[in-house]
């Protein structure tokens, strides 16, 4: 690697484990679950909030999902006004006549007879580059439906229009720890999750509320100050430092709340360039044979634990190997080692796996006892399940 992706490793090296997260999502273009104690949920949503505008430049909107949300809620609460002058639409690596106008071409429509009616004053509407939908989980089963579709299609139908994801775009499932899944579907095709943990810490947002005058965490606000501040960026600053200010600015819809946020138009810590290599530099990745039967015996074995009731899909096969090769990179690598693909199966199978209830334990079926199989499976978790399993298999010299 060259002098220039020195630096970027190095960049790649300072960021914390929610920037790392939402990188490897921009890098693969796939989704992501964050998983967070309940009372530091909005803390990690501000977090995200400066991750996105200082980190990446992308546009970004937060949706609290509830069980009364509808569907008009989560349709209309992930737009954002078309006004062109997010990063990404200004970045000269784009096409002049891309800025104003993807929403409007890349809109697939509703057959109709009134179709510009329809769509007449919507064209200032757009899905933002990065969707939190805080608490998806607790929302009607229609809904996470709805946010599937959004995944796979890369579309969003509203009562009036469909509008189409921008590029990039990135869905991000924020949820409380221990909390129930999401529908099956929709939690298979989110690619990867992440646990925040409190000593993990929330460096973005510590770094904001000191320039503001306040004690971090959990000390008193001596000042707060409602208008949007700029920095200059040292070269040698850490990425923790680099902060730009963006407070909330929400609207109440009848079920949910949403909050959009604007990043500034300066240049992000990631360019779009930098993007794109790292992406380019992925799909050169190699995998040796060893490697590559090292991955496929994991899913094996993962598959055959007692334990495991379901998650190991065709898909969570197909995300674990991209993951495995996009990791490389990061590690200034141009092949996949066994330690990356262990790396890979802690992210890609925490949130499928399902625990099998022990009535319906495979040994059962050859007379095991149930009390037995009930004092093995207790406490076990997915987690459990996956450093058992790469305990197991043989790692390749």
């Amino acid at each position: 690697m060259g002098q220039d992706d020195g630096k970027l490793v190095d960049k790649i090296q300072c960021l914390t484990d929610i920037e790392l997260a939402v990188l490897l999502c921009l890098v693969t273009e796939q989704h992501c679950v964050i998983e967070a104690d309940g009372a530091e949920l909005d803390r990690v949503e501000r977090e995200l909030e400066l991750i996105a505008s200082s980190t990446f430049g992308l546009t970004c909107i937060f949706l609290d999902c509830n069980p009364s949300t509808t569907l008009d809620d989560f349709g209309n609460g992930i737009l954002i006004d078309h006004d062109g002058d997010d990063y990404y639409s200004i970045s000269p690596t784009e096409k002049p006549n891309n800025n104003h106008t993807s929403t409007a071409r890349a809109t697939e429509k509703r057959p109709s007879g009134n179709e510009p009616e329809l769509h007449a004053g919507l064209d200032h509407k757009k899905i933002a580059n990065l969707v939190v939908a805080k608490n998806l989980n607790t929302a009607d089963n229609e809904v996470q439906v709805q946010a599937l579709e959004l995944i796979r299609n890369k579309r969003n139908f509203t009562r009036t229009a469909v509008h189409a994801a921008p590029k990039p775009f990135i869905f991000v499932a924020l949820q409380a720890t221990g909390s129930q899944r999401l529908s099956t579907h929709l939690n298979d095709h989110l690619f990867i999750s992440h646990t925040h943990l409190p000593e993990d810490g929330l460096p973005n947002l510590y770094d904001l509320e000191t320039r503001q005058g306040q004690q971090h965490p959990t000390g008193t606000h001596t000042n707060h100050n409602n208008q949007e501040e700029e920095e200059d960026i040292h070269p040698s600053a850490s990425t923790s430092s680099i902060i730009k200010t963006l407070l909330p600015n929400s609207n109440s819809n009848s079920k949910s709340e949403t909050s959009s946020k604007k990043p500034k138009t300066h240049n992000p810590i990631f360019s779009p360039d930098e993007i794109k290599y790292l992406a380019q530099l992925t799909s050169e990745v190699t995998m040796t044979s060893e490697v590559r039967a090292y991955l496929h015996n994991v899913v094996v074995f993962m598959r055959l634990h007692r334990a495991v009731g379901g998650g190991v899909s065709a898909l969570a096969t197909r995300h674990f190997e991209v993951l495995s090769r996009a990791l490389a990179p990061l590690h200034s690598l141009p092949y996949t080692t066994p330690a990356l693909v262990a790396l890979a199966a802690r992210k890609i199978y925490t949130h499928r796996i399902v625990i099998t209830p022990p009535e319906r334990e495979r040994s059962l079926q050859w007379g095991s006892s149930l009390e037995a199989v009930k004092a093995v499976l207790e406490g076990v978790t997915p987690r459990d399940v996956v450093e058992e399993v790469l305990e197991s298999v043989e790692v390749p010299l």
